[in-house]
């Protein structure tokens, strides 16, 4: 509202002014503030300061309402606009000049920066500014630098990255706290304060006085702008308002802290100086507009308290003065300290007492928060009424800024510091109510981050303030307001409560400033030892901690799919991991040594009560209840982390820190809960939750959650194992899997609580659970390194990776300073150690590659570790893949051929303290288990599996390996009598229990098992009766009724009363197994012990009898080394003969029983049947070999129609099938070309009526014109010097030509004497496929109803080949013709040039001569004439039309044969810019030259030039009467023959001529024009040479003129050109300085010779294309040197009987059609009478450059951050921002900005604009954000990657890690060749339309 009320006061009366008459007098205020501050200077300078006041209190009034601002908003519509800016104006310009004390403001500053002791750089910037962080500096993780701080330093080697400030930050440089010396710039290495001279009194002293009264304005500025906002409507806009106005004084306070040091510590005195803001802000004064602010202040004090009961009270002992409350004498302390005392009392009170979770809450905001946080919050300085606006207009920007600004002087950073952390309570609050709860969170933590990064400040905060009282009751004092009671176990009468995910608070992440910050002081070690030794506090904690015990609890649905699925659970994942687990990972890096052992004991002993407490609260006893799980559990992983802690690091004795073995039980349960409800989910039994389930159970597993989640379960689950009785647990797992009814030797079974499909699944899960459980060593005994290895080789295994996934993918220590950081020297060393670099390679389908690791051979042949991959698969199919890889592996190692089983790898030795975890392995109950598992896998019995096998043999390996005692006394131990008679194995030892032999078992299977019946029979004969007698009762055996006992035994261990507690369960199955069909019991006969039954599954995994044979009995060197290197990898019989070997190891007894089982002849194996999973794979291997058969079949299908295709159309591969195919058979057979239509698949011949097409693409070109001259490659500009001019180019040269001749000639004739096409010319490809063109169109409709095809428009014509796919936009039609015809035309004729050349002029002259009739209006004509249109349409009008009569048809006569001569040069380049390689590569593409000739042929007949002005006349006639003279004055002249350009006059001739064309007719306008092309060359040599030269030429050439082959001999040649043209003025005009310029070398023969074969050059290589295209002509390969005389013979200019042996000479190819001397003096004349005139021009346009070099993109330096630093804050040249998104111009280095909205030109933004401009509509633009290149084509653009890679070979897209880049120059070489190939549309997939918003 102040912009209301000051508005008001502006536009009121004015309050009577004493001293001044006016504020508005510029030279009396510098004047009053000479005079002020000489007054002040006196000893005694009260009447000064007196003075001063009463001015500052009337100009700082001045701008201060008057009027009650209560009204405000009938004020706002009367003040009206502008009034406040201008008195506040007025105001800031006073200051300025009292701050200066008379002087000017700028001098004033100047002097006040050199008393700066700038030790410190302390530069502050906001969010998307580009800073560093260098980790070999920083001290703490936070810490960054500047742009510029950064580049001074020196940094190299270090491990820095760029990035992007997402909440803003502070330079750090100078800071010793924060960043090590070494890293200082070299601004900030100087320690400078010794040498900067102290700062003299009165120039900062009038500051003294000016800025209290400035800050107090500024301070009631936001007093009367804030209105509390309205029951729940957002006042933002009002605030905003606010802030604006108050911008420019914000700034000045601002630009004051830039001042440097002095500045600052007078702001500093101003801000914390209690006096001032007591004398000041007190609202006791006869002031009543300062009483009505101080009234405002304390409503809006009052009301940020608004929920407390007790405000009335509290408030009322405030009101009366604000000075006298006793709180404030008390002093900031002793508040906080009474504060710090009531808080935790109240905590340990509270946690006594548990209440029900309603009324707990209740109590927790009961008085004791209210007391303490209105007591805090009583402001005694600026400072701390400035913050707490700050945060009630939710942290302002510039607020922000100028707090920081403050930063880099020492006393205020404490007193603000401590500002800070008494607000931190209320800063909570207004977050939590923020609508803008983002940009909030990140202003709040660019403070926090800043001052609590700093050790030595943290702690004193810490000892003086209660910092971490404060945060943690502040941290639990926000979960309260959204908890819910929890419904885990005990529904009803649950007592524990949790937070409520779906909240905004969770959902939003509103908390994260806050648990950031805590995260951030507890990393100091002083703060975090403090917190670890307070009880009070860690009680608290837990209690927070317990918020999160249970939350998002999830249901499994049984009957219907779930209606909402809610996406909270990534909410609560995230709180899990930032609000518990990492200030718990904080804690634990400072428990690393001996000395810490005492906080262990106190965090676990906490944890332990909390825990406790848990179980109590949700009325837990010992069975979980069904089908819920929660995947938090904060407090197990708390307590697991800290146990694996004092174990590892702190030689703690584990079990005087473990609980009894009842809690043990209930502390196994949850976390034992979730790992089978991974096996459910993965088992598809959760699918009616929907796909957030799974998502759960991949976040669980994920990266950067694993370390902090399942790890601690499973350690924890490891921990419980190795204390709990082992049958107990195994029995346990079995159950919680709940596949306890499988367990059974019957082959048939009732599962009562689990689904067939599902047992399978669920039964892999129990078993690799147990694997994982026993081989997993994470916490038990693994170092770092090991630790960091396993990681990394898991890994590496799923898939190959670059380096930064693999960054992301090695859970590493969460704790930033823990040490263990990716990318430290340990990393890269395992990195080296393990992994094998592959640098990124480029296919040739153009798909890049990044850098890549790929595991080394022989950690495949050692390390691999399926476990471990298991445990760390997100996705299942990583499991797979690995396996592939591994079997890839060792096939082609030649280790093992087949399908291996997955490896069983050794483990490192388990710490002491967790021995018992092996006890699992020899239990009976897992024995049992093996036993019946291996029995029912021999008999085939259903839902088994080969993983299951494995899983089984890889427990009993583990078993073995690590088997406690050895057995001593065998023998005796088995004469003994049978001690236990009862249970199925003699003893616990697995090594034993293998050999001992079952004979009996007792089953209960349903009726209808095929049991029943046998045993009913068996049971009748005696003699099996007997054998029941003498083995003892057969064996009965129930996993449940096993654990229930136990279970009882410990219960009674531990206390006598607590067997009321075990609730008998009369819901479980095994009470009543009269449900479903009647169970009956039956005797099964097994006699098999767990060796003979691995044997028998040896001959049955080999499909042999007999199969196993006792190594050792050959080889008894085996028993003695036992590793073998044959065992590692291998099947499973590899794994069972590893198992027997392993098993005779251990004891001479089990050896014997080996050999004896082998000895006996083993009965018939059962019949193998098929089980179901192998069927599935043997129809699997069918299906595919019937696939690839198809396979096969349609590729010779396609292969057979491509050669047919090829033998018809032209090939690049096969020039002699070219379309004019050679006839070998003497009698001429007459065959039409054949073409296939690739949609309806016919052949035939193009006809008039169905004519057919090749699928082409035409798109608009300006490759060619960015040719250059000078062989200097461009670079691309990286400074201000550096900007490129394209006059060079080859497109800017033939601009500049055709103006020129446009000026001086008549305009007709120009466009005849050119080539246009150089930008924005057409360029034809095709993929080579034809079809017919009304099947084309049928398609073309098809594609339009269809809707899905993105990524080209149809509407545009555009479609993909139906055959290959590739990108087209039109058809070209074949010209309708037979070979034969074909054949006859290049008959060699012996007829005389002169002959020839008439034929060609009447073939000229006689229009229509085209065998299609243009009148009739055939399908043929019609199509021919819109691929015209198509072919006109491709490029913009700008680029079609030069002439000066617009719409001419001399234009579109240009145009067409423009067409072509693009189209060959381009085919040129791509051949490299020459011909010497000769006809084999068409640069791999196939040509349609020579339907594109048919179809411009037929427009350029439409348009006969009139005979007089052929120029075909002028080459080969002597004009008899020279008649241009008198016509000269009225109109232009024709352009002389001498300047036209002789290749488009060969286009021109051919174009005109009937197609096809007679070889004959070629080769005469060839020579014909050959003769005009050497004149061409000896004129121009003649004007580049000097006069000297000149005349020597002349009188040499004269001598030899009678000779008789003059007319081909240079020297004659030349020597008459110059004496013809020196009849005209063209050699006069040469001043001295014109000499100077042509080029100084001595003219040769040698160089002479060369010049003119360079000069005639192109047009024999373009000649030799045509020739090629039309003719089917092989191209001759060659050597450079040769190439002039290799082309001039093979085009037929060279006569046959020419001698090779002498040196040749250009002039030998000469054939004169008419007498050589009449016709250059005919030529020579016309330029003479041009020259007359204008001798400059006309000597300008002889000279033309001959050797261009190929076009290249602009070169790139080598290090990506040259790049970025000048570009990403370069001002756009349009609205000299910065823009947003800035790209620059690859082709030309034009800065542009991408989707820049300033730069938009009718609806086209400006990359898009500029692609037309520079490359007719291809752009190739580097993002400089980004580093990526983007490609614009047209209407549609597409992502193409990056060609600048980090040391590790990958792209840094958006420059996310902000590594250094470097070129990858192959990369930078693809794209260059993809532009000049122009195949942009080909090879990249993924466009898409940018609707010119690019």
């Amino acid at each position: 509202m102040a912009a209301a009320a000051a508005a008001a006061a502006v536009g009121g009366p004015q309050p009577p002014q004493p001293e001044l008459p006016a504020p508005g007098l510029s030279l009396d205020k510098a004047a009053t503030a000479a005079h002020l501050k000489a007054a002040l200077s006196r000893p005694d300078n009260r009447a000064g300061a007196e003075e001063l006041q009463a001015l500052l209190e009337r100009v700082l009034s001045a701008e201060r309402p008057l009027t009650a601002a209560a009204d405000g908003e009938e004020a706002a519509a009367a003040g009206g606009g502008g009034g406040p800016g201008a008195a506040e104006e007025e105001a800031l310009e006073w200051c300025k000049c009292l701050l200066a004390g008379g002087g000017g403001y700028d001098e004033f500053c100047a002097a006040v920066r050199a008393y700066d002791p700038a030790a410190l750089c302390g530069l502050v910037w906001t969010a998307n500014f580009v800073a560093y962080r260098c980790r070999t500096c920083g001290i703490s993780p936070c810490m960054s630098l500047c742009a510029e701080c950064f580049h001074q330093g020196d940094h190299t080697g270090h491990d820095f990255n760029m990035f992007r400030s997402q909440a803003g930050g502070a330079c750090d440089c100078g800071d010793s706290n924060v960043m090590r010396e070494s890293g200082f710039c070299k601004r900030h290495q100087i320690k400078s304060s010794s040498n900067i001279p102290c700062v003299p009194k009165d120039l900062l002293m009038m500051s003294e006085f000016v800025l209290p009264r400035f800050i107090f304005c500024l301070i009631q500025y936001l007093r009367e702008g804030y209105n509390e906002p309205a029951a729940d409507v957002p006042s933002e806009k009002d605030l905003n308002k606010v802030l604006q106005l108050l911008e420019p004084q914000i700034s000045f306070l601002e630009d004051l802290t830039k001042m440097g040091g002095a500045m600052r510590s007078v702001l500093t005195q101003v801000l914390t100086n209690q006096q001032n803001y007591k004398d000041l802000t007190s609202g006791l004064g006869e002031n009543a507009c300062a009483k009505k602010s101080h009234e405002k202040y304390l409503i809006a004090l009052k009301s940020s308290g608004l929920t407390y009961p007790e405000d009335k009270l509290v408030y009322g002992v405030q009101e009366p003065s604000a000075g006298t409350s006793t709180l404030a004498v008390q002093g900031f302390a002793g508040a906080a300290g009474t504060f710090g005392q009531l808080d935790s009392s109240d905590e340990e009170d509270q946690d006594g007492s548990q209440g029900l979770g309603k009324r707990k809450r209740v109590k927790l905001s009961g008085s004791t928060k209210d007391q303490s946080i209105m007591d805090v919050l009583k402001h005694k300085s600026f400072l701390e009424e400035l913050l707490f606006w700050t945060i009630k207009y939710e942290f302002p920007q510039k607020m922000v800024t100028f707090l920081l600004n403050m930063l880099p002087d020492q006393e205020y950073k404490v007193a603000f510091t401590k500002t800070f952390v008494q607000h931190y309570a209320f800063i909570m609050k207004t977050l939590k109510k923020s609508h803008e709860s983002d940009t909030m969170s990140n202003r709040i933590v660019h403070i926090s981050v800043q001052l609590f990064s700093n050790e030595e400040l943290a702690r004193q905060v810490t000892e003086e303030c209660q910092l971490l009282d404060i945060m943690v009751t502040v941290l639990l004092y926000m979960m309260e307001s959204c908890l819910i009671k929890s419904e885990l176990q005990d529904e009803e009468n649950s007592l524990h409560v949790v937070v409520n995910c779906g909240e905004a608070l969770l959902k939003n992440n509103t908390y994260w400033p806050l648990v950031s910050d805590f995260i951030n002081i507890l990393s100091h070690q002083s703060v975090a030892k403090r917190f670890l030794e307070d009880h009070g506090l860690l009680v608290t904690w837990m209690n927070f901690v317990s918020f999160f015990q249970g939350m998002n609890l999830n249901k499994r649905e049984l009957n219907e799919h779930v209606e909402f699925e809610s996406q909270t659970y990534y909410a609560a994942f995230a709180a899990e991991l930032e609000a518990c687990a990492q200030p718990m990972w904080g804690l634990l890096s400072h428990c690393k040594v001996r000395e810490t052992q005492e906080y262990t004991r106190n965090v676990v002993r906490y944890c332990l009560e909390a825990l406790q407490d848990w179980f109590d609260a949700i009325n837990f006893v010992d069975e979980p209840a069904p089908n819920q799980v929660t995947f938090h559990l904060p407090l197990h992983r708390y307590y697991a982390m800290f146990l694996s802690k004092a174990v590892k690091c702190q030689e703690l004795d584990l079990d005087s820190v473990l609980p009894d073995q009842e809690m043990l039980m209930k502390l196994m349960i949850h976390p034992l809960q979730i790992q089978a409800s991974l096996a459910e989910i993965h088992s598809n039994m959760w699918v009616r939750n929907g796909l957030q389930i799974k998502g759960q159970a991949m976040t669980y597993v994920q990266s950067h959650f694993c370390n902090s989640m399942i790890d601690p379960d499973i350690y924890l689950l490891q921990v419980c194992a190795s204390r709990l009785d082992p049958d107990y647990f195994i029995s346990s797992v079995f159950e919680r899997f709940k596949v306890v009814d499988l367990l059974t030797m019957a082959s048939q079974h009732q599962n009562t609580v689990l689904d067939a499909e599902h047992e399978r699944s669920m039964l892999e899960g129990a078993l690799t659970f147990l694997v994982i459980l026993l081989s997993l060593r994470l916490h038990l005994g693994m170092s770092d390194d090991e630790i960091l290895r396993a990681e990394m080789v898991a890994q590496l295994c799923m898939n190959d990776r670059t380096h930064s996934s693999l960054l992301d993918l090695i859970p590493e220590n969460p704790n930033p300073k823990s040490g263990i950081i990716p990318g430290s020297y340990s990393f890269e060393s395992v990195l080296s150690a393990v992994a094998d670099f592959k640098a990124p390679v480029f296919e040739p389908g153009g798909s890049m590659q990044q850098g890549m690791y790929t595991p080394k051979a022989e950690v495949w042949d050692q390390e691999f570790d399926p476990v471990m991959v298991i445990l760390r698969t997100v996705y299942r199919r990583d499991v797979q893949s690995a396996m592939d890889r591994y079997t890839a592996f060792l096939k082609q190692s030649g280790k093992f051929p087949g399908n291996p089983w997955p490896p069983y790898k050794k483990r490192t030795p388990l710490h002491p303290s967790y021995k018992g975890l092996m006890r699992l392995l020899h239990c009976k109950t897992l024995h049992i288990v093996l036993f019946t598992l291996l029995y029912k896998i021999l008999m085939d019995h259903q839902n088994l599996s080969e993983h299951v096998l494995c899983m089984v043999l890889y427990l009993i390996e583990l078993g073995l390996e690590n088997s406690a005692e050895e057995e001593s006394d065998e023998e005796a131990s088995v004469c003994g009598p049978e001690r236990c008679h009862d249970s199925w194995f003699p003893g616990s030892n697995l090594v034993s229990n293998m050999r001992h032999f079952i004979n009996y078992v007792r089953v209960r299977v349903p009726e209808t098992a095929p049991e029943v019946k046998r045993d009913s029979l068996a049971s009748t004969s005696s003699d099996s009766l007997s054998s029941l007698q003498n083995s003892g009762t057969a064996q009965v055996f129930s996993l449940v009724a096993e654990r229930r006992k136990k279970f009882q035994e410990i219960i009674n261990r531990s206390s006598s009363e607590a067997n009321q507690v075990v609730r008998p369960k009369t819901s479980s199955k095994w009470s009543a197994p009269g449900s479903a069909p009647q169970l009956t019991t039956a005797i099964l006969e097994i006699k098999e012990s767990i060796l003979s039954l691995l044997i028998k599954l040896h001959h049955k995994l080999s499909g042999k009898q007999n199969s196993y044979y006792p190594p050792w009995l050959d080889d008894i060197e085996i028993l003695i080394q036992p590793e073998i290197p044959k065992y590692n990898h291998g099947d499973g019989i590899t794994a069972v003969e590893r198992i027997l070997l392993k098993a005779a190891l251990q004891s001479r007894m089990n050896k014997r029983i080996i050999e004896e089982i082998c000895r006996k002849v083993t009965p018939p194996v059962p019949p193998k049947k098929i089980t179901a999973a192998e069927k599935k794979t043997l129809d699997k291997e069918e299906r595919r070999q019937k696939a690839r058969e198809r396979q096969q079949k349609l590729l010779a299908e396609f292969a057979s129609r491509q050669k047919s295709f090829m033998e018809t159309a032209m090939d690049v591969d096969s020039p002699e099938n070219d379309i004019p195919m050679e006839i070998t058979t003497a009698e001429p057979q007459v065959s039409e070309a054949v073409y296939d239509c690739v949609i309806c698949g016919q052949s035939g011949p193009s006809s008039e009526d169905r004519p057919t097409g090749l699928v082409v693409l035409l798109q608009a070109s300006s490759v060619l014109g960015q040719c250059r001259d000078n062989i200097e490659p461009k670079k691309l500009p990286i400074t201000e010097e550096e900007q490129i001019y394209p006059w060079d180019t080859y497109a800017a040269v033939h601009d500049v030509r055709l103006s020129l001749l446009q000026r001086y000639f008549k305009d007709s004739s120009c466009l005849l004497a050119v080539s246009i096409g150089w930008e924005g010319g057409v360029y034809v490809q095709t993929c080579g496929h034809t079809l017919h063109i009304d099947c084309h169109k049928s398609y073309m409709e098809s594609l339009r109803n269809d809707q899905v095809l993105q990524g080209f428009s149809v509407d545009k014509g555009e479609f993909t080949c139906p055959l290959c796919r590739q990108f087209a936009n039109s058809v070209l039609p074949c010209y309708p013709g037979s070979n034969v015809e074909s054949n006859l035309w290049q008959r060699p004729s012996n007829k005389s040039i002169q002959d020839l050349i008439k034929e060609v002029e009447e073939l000229q002259g006689r229009p229509g001569a085209f065998p299609v009739s243009i009148s009739s209006e055939t399908n043929l004509s019609k199509e021919m004439e819109s691929v015209m249109k198509d072919i006109k349409n491709t490029t913009q009008k700008k680029y079609r039309d030069y002439s000066k009569t617009p719409g001419s048809p001399d234009n579109d006569f240009l145009f067409m044969y423009s067409v072509a001569r693009t189209n060959l040069e381009l085919e040129l380049i791509h051949r490299g810019g020459n011909l010497c390689s000769g006809g084999a590569s068409t640069a791999g593409k196939r040509s349609c030259l020579n339907q594109l000739f048919h179809v411009l042929a037929l427009h350029m007949r439409l348009y006969s030039i009139d005979s007089e002005y052929n120029p075909w006349r002028k080459l080969t006639q002597l004009v008899e009467e020279v008649n241009s003279q008198q016509g000269n004055e009225e109109q232009q002249p024709e352009v002389p023959i001498l300047y036209h350009d002789v290749t488009s006059l060969l286009l021109i001739q051919i174009l005109m001529m009937p197609q096809p064309l007679r070889k004959d007719h070629f080769t005469c306008i060839v020579k014909v024009l050959f003769t005009l092309l050497y004149t061409q060359a000896l004129v121009a040599l003649s004007v580049k040479c000097n006069e000297e030269d000149r005349s020597a030429w002349k009188h040499m050439g004269a001598l030899k003129k009678n000779t008789c082959d003059a007319e081909k001999s240079y020297e004659v040649l030349l020597s008459f050109v110059i004496s013809e043209l020196s009849k005209g003025k063209l050699y006069h005009e040469e001043g001295t300085q014109e000499c100077a310029m042509v080029s100084p070398i001595a003219w040769s023969p040698e160089s002479m010779e060369k010049y003119l074969q360079d000069f005639c050059l192109p047009f024999l290589r373009i000649t030799s294309l045509l020739q090629h295209h039309l003719f089917g002509e092989d191209l001759p390969s060659c050597q450079e040197e040769e190439e002039f005389s290799v082309l001039s013979s093979c085009l037929g200019l060279l006569p046959t009987f020419y001698q090779t042996e002498h040196p040749f000479i250009s002039a030998s190819c000469l054939d004169w059609p008419v007498p050589a001397f009449d016709i250059i003096s005919q030529w020579c004349f016309e330029i003479n009478s041009f020259t007359e005139r204008h001798a400059e021009q006309g000597k300008a346009l002889l000279i033309q450059e001959s050797r261009w070099k190929l076009p290249h993109l602009l070169q790139l330096p080598e290090n990506y951050n040259t790049i970025f630093q000048y570009y990403h804050r370069k001002t756009c040249s349009v609205c000299t921002k910065v823009p947003k998104d800035p790209a620059v111009c690859l082709v030309c280095g034009t800065f542009v900005c991408l989707k820049g909205l300033c730069c938009k030109q009718q609806s086209y933004c400006e990359c898009v604009l500029h692609s037309q401009n520079c490359g007719a509509g291809t752009g190739i633009f580097l993002l400089i954000n980004a580093s990526v290149i983007i490609i614009i084509r047209g209407h549609r653009f597409c992502l193409w990657g990056s060609v600048y890679l980090d040391a590790h070979g990958e792209e840094d897209r958006d420059l996310r890690r902000g590594k250094p880049l470097y070129i990858c120059k192959e990369r930078y070489k693809v794209l260059e060749q993809q532009w000049i190939s122009h195949t942009f549309d080909h090879i990249n997939k993924r466009w898409g339309p940018h609707y010119n918003g690019l």
